[in-house]
């Protein structure tokens, strides 16, 4: 159903994205951002599902600042892999990114965006740090807790594993403290529990999730 394109983001850097678009009019748009395992297969769909339901949908290929055209699956040789990668976080320059790909869509409408892990972090960032969105959904993303102290500028939905061995409930009880305003859900699931195609899925909370995903933007965009 999608596309691969290159972008530019505001410091020059090139970086690939993959892009799906709707069916007649576009109710809005969403960037959507990766896990640590690149753009692959399961963002891909994710991108394209959003697609399918009226927006236009973009995925930046984030770890093109690492290591180019980067994906895998999630054998553990793969997952140490991405682990090791990811360590160099280069988040100004995945805010630069994210921006990009916010503008590659902007004649969509609305913008929305959403992420799982690393991207559930970095919708949080962006919520903070970036104008131009309208709605912000963070998946399990590990480093909100270190963001807590800011508010985000829109609104804003996180959703968490009670069960996630990354994420300490005492961490997503920090969150919701220290930002009321935001809306939390958590479920009895570990981390990664939307992705269909990782051990972790869990098809019921993942199904919860995505109508509460869908209904906050629906109801922003």
């Amino acid at each position: 159903m999608g596309t691969h394109l290159t972008l530019t983001a505001a410091d020059g850097h090139t970086f690939n994205a993959y892009r799906a678009d709707p069916i007649g009019t576009p109710k809005g748009g969403i960037v959507v951002i990766q896990e640590i395992f690149g753009v692959n297969h399961h963002i891909r769909s994710v991108t394209d599902r959003f697609a399918a339901l009226g927006y236009v949908a973009i995925a930046p290929a984030l770890f093109d600042r690492i290591e180019r055209n980067f994906e895998c699956g999630y054998s553990q040789e793969e997952v140490q892999h991405a682990m090791q990668l990811v360590q160099a976080r280069p988040v100004a320059g995945w805010m630069q990114d994210i921006a990009a790909s916010r503008d590659a869509i902007a004649d969509a409408g609305k913008i929305g965006v959403t992420g799982f892990c690393l991207g559930g972090s970095l919708v949080y960032g962006a919520a903070v740090n970036l104008p131009g969105f309208a709605v912000g959904i963070g998946y399990y993303g590990g480093m909100i807790a270190s963001m807590a102290d800011q508010a985000p500028k829109i609104p804003t939905m996180l959703h968490f594993g009670e069960l996630d061995a990354h994420i300490p409930m005492s961490d997503v009880e920090m969150i919701k403290q220290k930002q009321p305003g935001v809306i939390v859900h958590t479920y009895n699931a570990d981390h990664g529990f939307q992705c269909d195609e990782r051990g972790s899925f869990n098809p019921e909370a993942a199904q919860i999730a995505w109508g509460r995903t869908l209904r906050f933007l629906d109801s922003h965009m």
